[in-house]
């Protein structure tokens, strides 16, 4: 066995150190989150300083951001634009990936030169909402989904992995008579699983944090995702109207606890989930990066 020398001992435990630091200095702002989300108000609001325990228990704006009917509408909406949409940007991606992967189609290099042209250049917000309005999109939810329907990115990263499928496969089927959908989804896209994870959890991160488009598009209050709701709440005084009944110098302690506790309900779900499937998401950008 090989026997660590002193230097190599210093280095791993600096290296160990190092990491230590790293790792608490990323994880301590969601913590100082947390524990806000559920300090007393007026107690928090005293604090000065870092935050390494709650300064009371109190679940109280927990409560009303619950109370808060545009908190379960926008929720229940970023839930039928994560499904819907990330549907319809898989199901749209792999078509397309297919398509430009055969080697036989002759047009592929042409369509790929147009397709990540868009990646660099593009007509800007101004004529993007002229289109969606023409479209018909204004203020419907589809016009969080259709427009960004394809993500080039993604699709390269489908196309990389269908070009490293072997040729055999698709050639047997056919030799057996199989068209080009009956290869699609009966050979390629069993084998083609793990980049199919890879950028069903792309898209549906994507919609879960996306706001932007909401703000641009959306006027319906009843349309909004979540993530447009906390941005309401952060940046205005949306919270007067969830602290109804309180008095005036309880207002705003406790709408602070209710920022943060906003926002712990909002990216929890992503938080929970992501370390379960990281390894999809290393794989997608080893994936994109073989070519």
């Amino acid at each position: 066995m090989h026997k660590k020398s002193n230097y190599e001992k210093i280095f791993n435990v600096g290296n160990i150190t190092f990491m230590m630091i790293f790792s608490i200095i990323c994880l301590y702002p969601f913590i100082h989150v947390l524990f806000a989300s559920i300090s007393q108000p007026f107690q928090m609001m005293a604090h000065r300083g870092l935050l390494l325990y709650p300064k009371g228990i109190t679940f109280q704006a927990y409560q009303l951001v619950f109370n808060n009917p545009s908190i379960v509408t926008s929720y229940m909406n970023t839930l039928f634009y994560v499904s819907t949409g990330t549907s319809i940007n898989v199901f749209l991606t792999v078509l397309g990936a297919y398509v430009v992967s055969r080697k036989q189609f002759l047009l592929r290099n042409h369509m790929m030169f147009f397709m990540v042209f868009t990646m660099f250049f593009s007509g800007g917000l101004i004529p993007s909402y002229i289109w969606i309005s023409t479209m018909g999109l204004i203020d419907t939810r589809w016009a969080l989904i259709i427009p960004g329907a394809i993500a080039t990115y993604n699709l390269i990263i489908v196309r990389t992995y269908f070009i490293g499928i072997p040729d055999s496969l698709e050639e047997s089927a056919s030799i057996d008579g199989a068209n080009d959908f009956l290869i699609l989804f009966k050979i390629i896209l069993p084998v083609a699983m793990p980049v199919i994870a890879v950028i069903t959890l792309f898209y549906g991160v994507g919609h879960w944090n996306s706001w932007f488009s909401a703000a641009i598009y959306l006027r319906n209050r009843d349309l909004y995702p979540v993530q447009l709701i906390l941005r309401e709440i952060l940046i205005s005084s949306v919270t007067e109207s969830m602290t109804t009944g309180q008095t005036t110098a309880d207002r705003e302690p406790i709408g602070e606890t209710i920022k943060y506790a906003t926002i712990i309900i909002v990216t929890l779900p992503v938080l929970m989930i992501y370390p379960l499937l990281q390894k999809y998401f290393v794989k997608g950008i080893m994936i994109g990066a073989i070519k």
